[in-house]
């Protein structure tokens, strides 16, 4: 029989699709076969069960859980190693284990991140690694992916298991040092060699976190991302009563007396509160375009927007303005004592979207009371922090990281400017303290930066703001090619198109005076 070339070219490629088909199911089979696998491993010395190891396949991502940034993107196929380490009953018979997913992507690049927390943890969120990553988490980069519950299980901000001192001690810092050695461990075993560089990317919790690993873990990771960090929660959440407590007084009162929540401050006075202070210092940085880069240069005193005559539109009756004036400088103890820092003005205090709204609204804090509080005893509150437990996990104080920055690991910082619950500043006096205790300013930026995000609330969220830049990448290029982020890109839906340079601290960023203004390259870090 004769059988015409293209025929046999058409044959030919049949088979070869035929024949990729039988590879690639082959392989992925082989893949399947590794991945469950895992569920039989043991690690000798670790009271460690795995619950789960299975193949997902390339498709859209889960949804997130609370706390994390949300990709609805595509993700590479994984094997997804769901376990939990010292499972026990604890005070009241309370079951407590340390939860943790690790994902172990085919694309592996030989990278590990663990991924931050949020609020009391308390849930194993999916294992992406979507903070401040830009477009692209982790896991779609070809990282290894490590979440924890920290050793407990709960919603939102139950805080129950403080009365176990072991899910304390865990929840504070000894859950993700566990963690950290048993995923990686778990990638040793399952792609037969170790992660060649480690990183740690978190916000909120999460940020407190990565601040926690080059304090007490100094060697586990080279690099760390440290977003917004949850130093000192019992003197921010003291902070924020304390913005209520200043805006009570120039509230309305009900029929009864009581304050009014939200009602020192009307829309319009909002509104013309941001005007005033855009006029007063929008273009510091050498554009007006409704952002203020160089927040603490700016010399906006609401003092000034006192009517002269009777309140209208255009002023401030001076119980309004003083309110905002000692609200923004923090609260004091009866010697004079500066508590906790304080606020920034800038365009996202009067924020009143999702997230936590803005400072000068007035809202409870997540964990407060839902009647924002009228009066305050800074003294005897100071003292109920000093006894809480949670003190324990506060990293404001250890500034000695000889032994991180010994071993070459890089810390970056990042806190947006108008976030209301962790006040920017408590960040910026850790970032100086860092110099103070490790060689001078100069030395630190060797090794640590910061960078501040004018607009944005707390992780993200603003309706003046770019939230969104690759923090992720910066990391990554500062640990493996020694390439300092001089400056970070960022962008957001809330300017359409617009993109500017986050400065390292103490540098803003400032418009050359040439070229579109709407893009980051025509602007510069001074």
């Amino acid at each position: 029989m004769r059988v015409r070339i293209r025929d046999s070219l058409r044959l030919a490629g049949f088979c070869s699709v035929v024949l990729a088909a039988f590879i690639g199911a082959r392989a992925h089979a082989q893949d399947a076969a590794a991945c469950a696998a895992m569920r039989a491993i043991t690690i000798p010395g670790a009271m460690l069960e795995i619950t789960s190891a299975e193949r997902v396949p390339a498709g859209n991502a889960p949804a997130g859980g609370p706390g994390g940034p949300s990709y609805t993107g595509m993700l590479p196929a994984h094997c997804r190693i769901d376990g939990v380490l010292e499972r026990r009953k604890g005070v009241g018979g309370a079951e407590y284990g340390i939860r943790f997913a690790l994902a172990l992507p085919d694309n592996w690049t030989g990278r590990f991140l663990f991924q931050g927390g949020g609020g009391l943890n308390g849930a194993v969120n999916p294992p992406l690694g979507a903070a401040a990553a830009g477009e692209a988490p982790a896991l779609v980069r070809g990282f290894a992916v490590v979440s924890t519950d920290t050793g407990h299980q709960g919603v939102a901000f139950d805080g129950s298991f403080f009365a176990d001192q072991e899910a304390t001690l865990n929840f504070l810092y000894v859950a993700n040092g566990k963690v950290t050695q048993i995923a990686k461990r778990l990638i040793d075993a399952y792609y037969r060699k170790p992660a060649e560089h480690s990183y740690f990317v978190g916000c909120s919790t999460g940020g407190r976190e990565a601040m926690i690993m080059s304090q007490r873990y100094p060697s586990y990771f080279d690099g760390l991302v440290s977003g917004a960090p949850a130093m000192r929660t019992g003197y921010s959440n003291l902070g924020m009563r304390s913005v209520s407590v200043a805006l009570s007084k120039a509230a309305a009162h009900d029929a009864s007396g009581a304050v009014i929540p939200g009602s020192a401050l009307s829309n319009g006075d909002k509104k013309l509160i941001i005007d005033s202070l855009l006029k007063t210092c929008d273009a510091d940085d050498g554009v007006a375009d409704g952002m203020i880069f160089n927040p603490r240069a700016c010399g906006f005193d609401p003092m000034n927007l006192v009517c002269k005559g009777a309140k209208n539109d255009a002023c401030l009756s001076n119980a309004q303005a003083s309110a905002v004036k000692t609200a923004l400088a923090g609260p004091m103890a009866s010697n004079g004592r500066q508590v906790y820092p304080g606020y920034l003005y800038d365009t996202g205090i009067t924020f009143g979207g999702q997230g936590i709204p803005g400072v000068l609204n007035g809202a409870p804090s997540p964990v407060g009371p839902r009647v924002p509080p009228t009066t305050q005893n800074v003294d005897d509150e100071v003292a109920t922090v000093l006894a809480a437990p949670n003190t324990l996990g506060d990293t404001r104080q250890w500034t000695a990281l000889s032994s991180f920055s010994g071993h070459d690991g890089k810390l970056l910082f990042y806190h947006g400017v108008s976030d209301p619950w962790f006040s920017a500043l408590d960040t910026i006096g850790y970032y100086q303290a860092l110099g103070e205790a490790n060689g001078g300013a100069d030395a630190v930026r060797n090794w640590s930066r910061l960078f501040l995000v004018p607009g944005m609330g707390h992780c993200g969220g603003g309706t003046a703001t770019l939230d969104r830049f690759d923090m992720l990448s910066a990391i990554v290029d500062w640990v493996e090619k020694a390439k300092a982020p001089d400056s970070v890109v960022a962008t957001g839906t809330a300017f359409p198109g617009r993109s500017r340079p986050l400065c390292p601290y103490p540098q803003h960023a400032h418009y050359k005076g040439r070229g579109n203004s709407e893009d980051a390259t025509n602007f510069e870090c001074r």
